[in-house]
């Protein structure tokens, strides 16, 4: 089979977008950027600019139909781009096709939009521009009620610019994230390519998509792809597709802490591995945490904590109590704390975030405490895009990744979180209570370790001042998971003797 021939791509500079189009723009096209308002399309319009002059030394033109060039560039001015000195040094030319708004607008029959393309190729050939943005187009034609003038007029305007040679994005408004592309209908068959860019509200919070609808004679990935704009690096697409299954994993254990656990495990946990801890609020998934923070410090490897339902100082009080110097640790340079409510930013930037924070600090392990609190603020198909995302990048930078879960019963039962990334994570780790004889009690197990033996038994665990202790398996108790248990003591004696310890029978 002979091999696919498509058209050449110009990398856009826009993190996620070159990956979700494979590559960039068709290099000498146009491309419809739609959206409805607050969706970002003259941020990202003004980006592919700024990346085009910053990145590859391509110059630009931007042609302005609505706001004022002096009003788009105090617009993103936050993002540092210093678009004024790229105008100013002549790397990129302004076209001004704003209306005046002291002028009323008649329609009188044919237009020519000759002039306006004279202005263009003047500004393209001043200052040898590769990348034109039309931004917004929609305000060029208020004025016209037949879409078959609207068709020949915009068919004019990019038939002009693909004679430049020059990557154009034209950016349009529309009313509906879910309805037609353009008012008139027909400006989506006009271009050569359509994107989609979407802002709608979910849980409460304003989600942004970026979706391609079409690409003539390119390749690109199908669906909506989750992204954010903040003020480091302007749009930036999270592609699940980017998060490739080619990370390399190596034999190398690490100690979660604690011995006991190590030994369930077949020799510790994988080091390039995913382990999720689940259970009911107090449990002692925070003091899991603890130890295996302490494990790295001990070890002299970095870790990150990220907490999300308790502040800095309360997991350093914490720790202090189970024997862990957090203070002494950060000191060190060995350990980094960062706790947000999930509810201060969208789940999309939180993986923004702590992907910067990863790379910032260059961790060995890290430990999000708990992955559940961001469940609470995001769908369901949000928050799974959310974790693939997290563990991807984990297992890419080959870390190993310690989340916890809490489940709403407390004794058996499962959560959402874990039915949802079960599937993503190697190993889990239950902690239930169990209910013995009017008795509270802890069990674990180790219910999933994927590459490797581990021990199958629900084993007894207590806390107390110096941490965690697995003690031995739970014997004669039958459905403990299921938050049913049962018992099958052959006789009470037998029964008895289970209740007591051997130092107890001593006295």
């Amino acid at each position: 089979m002979a091999p696919v021939k498509e058209l050449p791509k110009l990398s856009t500079g826009i993190a996620g977008l070159d990956e979700i189009s494979n590559g960039g723009l068709p290099r000498g096209r146009s491309t419809l950027i739609a959206g409805t308002a607050g969706s970002g399309k003259t941020v990202l319009a003004l980006q592919f600019l700024y990346c085009g002059v910053h990145f590859f030394e391509q110059n630009g033109v931007l042609v302005t139909f609505e706001e004022t060039p002096v009003d788009m560039m105090a617009n993103v001015a936050s993002f540092g781009w210093g678009l004024e000195e790229m105008v100013e040094a002549n790397k990129i030319a302004i076209v001004d096709a704003a209306p005046d708004p002291s002028e009323n607008v008649v329609e009188a029959g044919g237009h020519d939009l000759a002039a306006l393309m004279a202005r263009i190729e003047g500004a393209v050939r001043r200052v040898k521009a590769d990348r034109v943005i039309l931004d917004a187009v929609g305000a060029l034609f208020p004025q016209f009620s037949d879409s078959l003038l609207v068709r020949r007029e915009l068919q004019r305007i990019l038939a002009g610019l693909r004679e430049l040679g020059v990557t154009t994005i034209i950016n349009l408004e529309r009313t509906d994230d879910e309805g037609a592309v353009g008012r008139f209908g027909i400006e989506e068959f006009v271009a050569d390519n359509v994107l989609l860019m979407r802002n709608r509200l979910d849980m409460e919070k304003r989600r942004r998509t970026i979706e391609i609808l079409k690409f003539r004679g390119a390749t690109h990935q199908k669906g909506e792809y989750p992204f954010t704009i903040d003020d480091q690096d302007g749009v930036t697409v999270l592609p699940l597709s980017a998060t490739s299954l080619q990370q390399s994993s190596s034999d190398t254990r690490l100690s979660s802490g604690v011995k006991e656990l190590d030994d369930m495990c077949g020799g510790g946990i994988y080091r390039d591995s995913i382990i999720l801890v689940s259970g009911a609020t107090g449990t002692g998934k925070t003091l899991m945490v603890t130890e295996y923070v302490k494990a790295a410090i001990t070890a002299g490897q970095r870790v990150l904590l990220i907490g999300a339902e308790e502040s800095r100082d309360q997991l350093g009080r914490n720790a202090k109590a189970w024997g862990a110097d957090f203070d002494k640790a950060e000191a060190d340079g060995l350990l980094k704390i960062i706790c947000r409510y999930p509810e201060v930013m969208g789940l999309e930037d939180h993986l923004l975030q702590i992907k910067r924070d990863i790379r910032e600090f260059q961790p060995t392990r890290i430990a999000v405490d708990s992955l559940s609190a961001f469940e609470r603020v995001s769908s369901t198909k949000s928050f799974r895009e959310f974790v693939i995302g997290i563990t991807g990048f984990i297992k890419d930078q080959q870390m190993t990744g310690l989340f916890t879960n809490t489940t709403s019963m407390l004794i058996g039962g499962e959560s959402v979180t874990e039915t949802h990334i079960s599937t993503i994570t190697d190993s889990i780790i239950l902690l239930r209570y169990v209910e013995l004889f009017g008795e509270m009690r802890r069990g674990l197990t180790v219910l999933k370790m994927r590459g490797t033996w581990h021990e199958k038994e629900i084993r007894e665990y207590v806390i107390d001042g110096n941490g965690m202790s697995i003690k031995g398996p739970f014997k004669g108790v039958h459905g403990i998971l299921s938050g049913m248990p049962t018992y099958s003591f052959t006789t009470e004696a037998e029964r008895m003797e289970t209740m007591f310890t051997p130092s107890d029978r001593a006295k």
